[in-house]
């Protein structure tokens, strides 16, 4: 046997986790190129200064305000108030995720997701022993509702995710194909997670799956604050259900798993939402307008309701992405064969993109026609 003596199932795997380089221009890793202001900086800083004057002793486990304060927040997101004791929180959503599956998924039981999907998820999966299961997007990596439900009849999981917007292709879910996964996971008594890691980019009309709580008892809308609140350091994320499903999910949670200094972090952000969310709207219009530049190069590009853009499709891809990292741009190479993602910048780093995927894809014409 080798050492260590890794279980069955985990050896010979890489852990995850996207490149990390010191380049010019990262983008990604879908964060908010705009950090927080002195302000902020100021109100963080007091937070945890606080905090720590009473690290000796353990902080509120059931972190009450900070719960009350995401409660107010999402209440913001939908005409049904949420209340502090339907939400829960934890180290990031990837916990989140994982959590869930802790209590709701383990072996016998079965987590259903649709590809091209978040690369984690059948992770989480592996991880508490559940079984993997994975159905296929249309060609516009929307779903067929049909066979979706279909699949969810087949394979009766105790748990699907439902990423909106999804990762890495940025589409989002009308509230119908969430309503019709419900009720089918519902014969069943399973869960439906809407991973809404994104929901904050979501285009105008494009309505939140909280709208939906009151009518589905097992539906389940994750969200974090890495992304348009611009706390990916922070490590917050959390979640929207019937306070039942809250009270499960404490029986898997690790003592104390929210820090004192992560629960001021948060609070702190929270009270300078308007300002961290200000950039929103200006991502959103850097994102059509990427969309629309790649399309006009010929390329193909999946809808955005996210912070980030899939497009393609090339022959060797990584060609192109290293290509671009030669010119000082860092992007993902995820999804589809063939295809490439970059997040949203600021203007000044999507002008960087622009140029430096315009000499590549240059570049490779004229090596293309001299062959």
């Amino acid at each position: 046997m080798s050492f260590p003596p890794l279980r069955d199932g985990l050896q010979g795997l890489q852990p995850y986790g996207a490149p990390q380089l010191d380049v010019p221009v990262q983008l990604n890793v879908n964060e908010n190129p705009y950090g927080p202001s002195p302000a902020c900086v100021a109100d963080i800083a007091t937070a945890v200064a606080q905090a720590a004057s009473g690290l000796n002793r353990y902080p509120d486990r059931e972190f009450v305000a900070l719960r009350a304060a995401l409660a107010d927040y999402l209440s913001h997101d939908t005409p049904h108030p949420i209340t502090p004791d339907q939400v829960w929180a934890a180290n990031g959503s990837n916990e989140v995720m994982l959590q869930l599956l802790q209590a709701f998924g383990g072996p016998g039981r079965t987590a259903l997701s649709f590809a091209p999907t978040y690369s984690m998820y059948p992770e989480y999966a592996r991880d508490t022993l559940t079984t993997w299961e994975q159905g296929r997007r249309e060609d516009d990596f929307g779903l067929d509702l049909d066979a979706a439900r279909a699949l969810v009849e087949a394979r009766r999981p105790s748990v699907v995710l439902l990423p909106s917007p999804n990762n890495p292709t940025g589409t989002a879910l009308p509230p119908e194909a969430v309503t019709l996964l419900c009720e089918a996971t519902a014969a069943h008594d399973g869960l439906v997670v809407v991973d809404e890691a994104y929901g904050e980019f979501r285009r105008d009309g494009t309505p939140s799956a909280l709208e939906l709580l009151p009518r589905h008892r097992n539906l389940v809308v994750t969200r974090t604050m890495s992304k348009a609140f611009a706390l990916a350091g922070g490590r917050l994320g959390y979640l929207a259900a019937d306070p039942a499903i809250c009270d499960a999910i404490r029986v898997v949670r690790l003592p104390y798993h929210l820090s004192a200094v992560t629960q001021a972090v948060a609070l702190a952000a929270l009270r300078h939402a308007p300002e961290l969310l200000g950039k929103v709207d200006q991502l959103r219009a850097e994102r059509d307008a990427t969309v629309g530049w790649l399309r006009g190069r010929g390329l193909q590009v999946a809808d955005s309701d996210a912070n980030f853009v899939l497009f393609g499709t090339f022959p060797d891809r990584h060609a192109v992405w290293q290509g671009l990292l030669d010119r000082g741009v860092l992007i993902r190479e995820v999804g589809p064969d063939g295809w490439l993602r970059v997040s949203v910048g600021t203007p000044e780093e999507m002008s960087s993109f622009r140029d430096a995927l315009t000499h590549v894809l240059g570049t490779k014409v004229t090596e293309e026609s001299t062959s």
